[in-house]
């Protein structure tokens, strides 16, 4: 330490240099760092998406979902496999345990799906990692006032998309809702009969000719030249030109017919979903960042470019319909602003104590130049400026200036003691060291309260360790400019003074006032340690009292004034009846004078919102005026008034906010049986929906809808020359479109599609009256060769652990979720269960619960291990012990103060909790280090309180008050903040006020209490 004083005070501006060498690569740093509203959590879930058309959802379970659950389920890490087979479609996801390899995770998945022997209609299954990064970061909707649909998708591909794509950034762009072209052939199967000829000769036919082959470079006798045959169609009118050969007949003599003879050709334009935005017909264009991307910078440049199109393209119209980076600019303004104002407190404070420019300006230096180092080597980590990095930085700006305030607070105290016998160089030197150990160890101790994040894994830790990281590097850069930077500054700012002889003239030398009354009232203290601990230990069981008052959450919500609605069509609904209910309610919404944006999506297979299994469901999105006041009225009102809708199919208010925060009691019932699962979960909806704290009480539990099974005879079958698959390819209306082949239009490729009109019956007695030609020439209905067999099927089966499942879930309205989920609770222990089901708790209530255990643990380890670091600092256990003291009294003004604020126990809070035991044990650690120091020097133990106490209280008054000043700020913000909020700022002021005035006391107390009691001499000891 001395040798790097030396150098620190020989070489000052070599210390002046790096320090603004660190200034300006900290502003690069931090204007170079990606900006994102949370840290990018690496959830461990891999989707496996397979579909298989035509099939219903017991088939889909029992021949897709089924085996890949086998297949996955004993893979390593794999948690747990849930399953969802909808009709056409399975969806598996298979959680895996945090910290897994998933890029090898879904190796292996696709290769154990690579043993099993899917049917031969299925899809191949598409496997899908979950992560913050997949999620679109802007949409637009893109209308126009002079182009129809068609002309509009032809300016959003040429034109529009590229150009987002050209972004840097920009991952991928897709559209959805734009028009598309296609070449619908439809044969004449009578005549085709006529001829001769088969639907399977006519294909091999067509694609036969319809090629384009290189034959690759001939060696000619001048030179190599490349040959290609080209047979490639063009235009409708070369298609229908296409020769079929037939054999002649006396009806056709001729050997060969066109296909244009055979079959019906012509071009057709569609929509393949609806779209549309303030009613008018609009496309989707979402956007998604490559990994490494700034969400800020790709976000605002697509917004520059979207309104350049929208001057340069006449009429066209771009809406921005989804927007992440609006919440991450309103953050990091709002977090600058804080930080910024809270700085300012903690420089007025430090200001008002030293009532001295020259010391404050030194103090101030470590704000800027601590968090600057931080930034920098955050930025080199690849950690982006997000909340929680955003949020730390705020927090620990009281906390970077503690250990310049002691340092310089004690050169400052020094230089102006009438009997300081040392000058200069030795002064700084000698003031610097004597509170290098407080500091360190202070510094230390902060730092190892968030060791044990670094172990809590899961998602927790997932989004609390760029936090701690952040503080880290804050508290250490801190540290390193407390005893290398300050010295320098100290030393050149003070030089006059450092080298007069009579110093103190026009400062005081004794105490302060302040310092006087606290060192008597300490010493009447000393006297009446009953008395006080009394009072004290009142205090503190009060305050624990206020818990069940005060009540559990478990994150702050943010208020986003829109909203997305999901319209989900019962089984069977026509495509008519689903637009028509549909555009009732969009009419009734763009009706409102509250709201600006209407986005309407119907059947767009992109749309990740819309949910699983409903490809023919609509999701209306509604953006509402900033200045909306009451927006939970206003929300309560949609709510009711779709719930009052004659729809068949179903309304609700979706909750797709993309932070980490939600509100939602949910759970998950289990069972062998569909019919006991379906009757449970009947039981635990009634209960919640009885409930005064919780609204929108909604299940997953499948519609169930009739299902008949034709079972055919074989014998039958051979009867008539038939097959089942015959019967089923004559029924079946989900067959999917043939694509026969392609020609160019325009310089794109157009898919010729196979279209076979099907009338879908009625009802099923037309169903079963459908006729069926045989080989034989012969009709038979379908009726007369099957046999019926009626039953009911769900219209989704759910399936987890090797049983069915489905959830219950509700939104909680009180602040206190233990409120809703206590009273739900003991309702649901009086249920009587069908056999073999099962119910677990989801949502908000477990993860508060993990999140609580995990925390709580944390700041167990925390306190062990800031006993060592204390242990070892003090070279004996008695002194760590008393400093531990200090701990218990943060809860009395952190509960007390969350009670004036009508605040409940959260995450933050708890989060806040953590910080405090760094924070607190600082300024035990700044008196208790004075007192063992001076008794060490041979004074007696009372002497040495005393003196330490009225020595040290203007440094402890002054980090305190300091960080409390720059926490202020955070008290008034009004909406939520993420984690980094209104009632961590609250906690940490509180914690802080009520440990500070009884640090002052009662530690005293105790350290004198426990050194009688076990007879340490510590003088005895310095002589020893």
């Amino acid at each position: 330490m001395n040798g790097i004083l030396r150098f620190v005070l020989r070489n000052k501006l070599a210390v002046w240099l790096l320090t603004f060498i660190f200034l300006g690569t900290g502003i690069y740093s931090t204007s170079k760092m990606n900006m994102e509203t949370i840290p990018d959590i690496s959830i461990p879930v891999i989707t496996v998406t397979t579909v298989y058309p035509g099939a219903t959802p017991k088939q889909v379970m029992e021949e897709i979902s089924e085996p890949l659950e086998k297949v996955v389920a004993n893979l390593e890490g794999v948690l747990n496999v849930y399953s969802n087979s909808y009709a056409n479609l399975s969806n598996v996801q298979i959680e895996f345990e945090y910290g897994i390899d998933l890029v090898n995770a879904e190796r292996e998945i696709k290769s154990a799906i690579e043993q099993i022997k899917l049917p031969d209609h299925a899809e191949e299954p598409n496997i899908t990692r979950v992560t913050i990064n997949a999620f679109p970061i802007l949409a637009f909707s893109i209308s126009s006032e002079t182009e129809d649909i068609a002309e509009l998708t032809t300016t959003v591909e040429e034109i529009v998309a590229p150009k987002f794509e050209g972004i840097d950034g920009v991952a991928s762009v897709s559209i959805s809702g734009q028009h598309v072209n296609e070449i619908e052939l439809h044969f004449n199967e009578e005549k085709m009969a006529s001829l001769g000829i088969t639907e399977e000769n006519v294909k091999q036919m067509i694609q036969s000719s319809n090629v384009r082959v290189p034959l690759g470079l001939f060696p000619f006798q001048d030179e190599e030249q490349s040959i290609v045959i080209d047979g490639k169609v063009t235009t409708i009118e070369g298609l229908k030109n296409i020769v079929i050969p037939i054999t002649p007949s006396q009806i056709y003599p001729y050997p060969f017919v066109t296909l244009g003879e055979i079959a019906t050709i012509h071009f057709v334009g569609k929509v393949e979903s609806v779209s549309r935005t303030n009613g008018r017909e609009a496309i989707t264009l979402q956007i998604v960042k490559a990994q490494d991307a700034n969400t800020l910078e790709v976000v605002k440049e697509a917004k520059a470019l979207a309104n350049e199109l929208t001057s340069s393209v006449q009429g066209l119209i771009i809406d921005v319909t989804l927007d992440q980076g609006a919440p991450i600019e309103q953050s990091v303004r709002t977090m600058l602003n804080k930080a910024f104002i809270g700085a300012v407190v903690a420089i007025v404070v430090i200001l008002f104590f030293l009532r001295d420019i020259k010391s404050t300006l030194i103090s101030v230096i470590s704000i800027p130049l601590s968090l600057l180092i931080a930034f920098m080597i955050l930025y080199s980590l690849d950690i982006t400026l997000n909340m929680m990095t955003l949020g730390a930085m705020t927090i620990a700006i009281g906390r970077v200036i503690d250990d310049s305030i002691v340092v310089v607070e004690n050169i400052y105290r020094r230089l102006h003691l009438r009997n300081e016998p040392l000058y200069g160089r030795a002064l700084i030197s000698s003031a610097t060291i004597e509170m290098f150990k407080p500091i360190l160890s202070s510094t230390l101790v902060t730092i190892a309260v968030f060791l044990p994040l670094v172990f809590v894994g899961g998602m927790i830790g997932e989004l609390f360790l760029p936090f701690a990281l952040t503080i880290t590097f804050a508290l250490l850069a801190s540290l390193l400019v407390a005893i290398t930077v300050v010295p320098a500054f100290s030393h050149s700012l003070f030089k006059k003074k450092l080298y007069k002889e009579n110093r103190v003239t026009g400062h005081r030398s004794t105490k302060s006032m302040l310092a006087k009354y606290y060192r008597k009232f300490l010493n009447w203290t000393l006297n009446h340690k009953l008395i006080t601990s009394f009072v004290a230990f009142l205090l503190l069981v009060g305050s624990l009292c206020l818990i069940p008052i005060l009540g559990f959450s478990f994150l702050p919500t943010e208020e986003q004034k829109m909203l997305y609605i999901t319209y989900t069509p019962e089984p069977g609904e026509t495509e008519d009846t689903i637009l028509q209910n549909v555009s009732e309610v969009e009419q009734e919404m763009m009706a409102r004078e509250d709201v600006e944006v209407v986005q309407l999506s119907i059947g767009s297979s992109d749309n990740m919102m819309m949910g699983m299994g409903s490809n023919n469901g609509a999701l209306m999105f509604l953006i509402f005026n900033e200045e909306t006041e009451n927006f939970d009225e206003v929300t309560k009102e949609i709510e009711n008034y779709l719930a009052n809708l004659d729809h068949s199919g179903k309304w609700k208010n979706q909750n797709f906010n993309m932070s980490v925060s939600n509100n939602e009691l949910s759970y998950t019932v289990y069972g062998n049986d569909q019919v006991d699962l379906e009757e449970a979960v009947m039981q635990i909806e009634d209960i919640m929906q009885d409930s005064k704290y919780v609204k929108d009480v909604s299940t997953s539990l499948a519609e169930r809808f009739d299902e008949y099974t034709l079972k055919v005879n074989q014998q039958t079958l051979l009867q008539y020359h038939l097959s089942a698959a015959q019967i089923a390819y004559l029924l079946n209306p989900h067959m999917p479109e043939q694509v026969l082949t392609t020609i160019e239009k325009d310089g794109e490729d157009v898919n010729v599609i196979i279209r076979k009109d099907k009338i879908i019956p009625q009802n099923f007695e037309a169903l079963l009256q459908t006729p069926l030609s045989t080989p034989t020439g012969s009709v038979v209905t379908i009726g007369d060769i099957v046999e019926v067999k009626k039953g009911t099927v769900a219209n989704t089966v759910s399936r987890s652990k090797g049983k069915f499942y489905a959830t219950v879930s509700g939104t909680i309205t009180s602040k206190d979720i233990t409120k809703a989920s206590t009273e739900v609770e003991e309702r649901l222990e009086k249920l009587k269960l069908p056999k073999g089901v099962e119910i677990e708790a989801a949502g908000v209530t477990k993860d508060m619960e993990e999140a609580f255990v995990k925390l709580g643990l944390a700041c167990l380890a925390a306190v062990a291990i800031v006993y060592f670091i204390l242990v070892v600092t003090f070279s004996e256990g008695l002194a760590p012990f008393a400093i531990l003291f200090s701990l218990p009294f943060t809860v009395i003004g952190a509960l007390g103060l969350l009670w004036i604020f009508d605040e409940t126990i959260s995450v933050s809070v708890m989060m806040g909790l953590l910080m405090l035991i760094g924070i607190v044990v600082t300024n035990a650690i700044v008196l208790v280090d004075r007192i063992v120091h001076m008794e060490y020097d041979g004074m007696k133990m009372r002497e040495a309180i005393l003196e330490a106490g009225s020595t040290r209280l203007r440094p402890i008054l002054m980090t305190a008050i300091a960080t409390m000043g720059a926490l202020i700020p955070l008290i008034f913000e009004e909406e939520g903040s993420g984690l980094i909020s209104k009632g961590l700022a609250i906690t940490v002021i509180g914690g802080l006020f009520s440990s500070t005035v009884l640090t002052l006391f009662i530690v005293p107390i105790v350290y004198e209490s426990l050194s009688r009691l076990f007879g340490k001499n510590r003088r005895a000891i310095r002589l020893d």
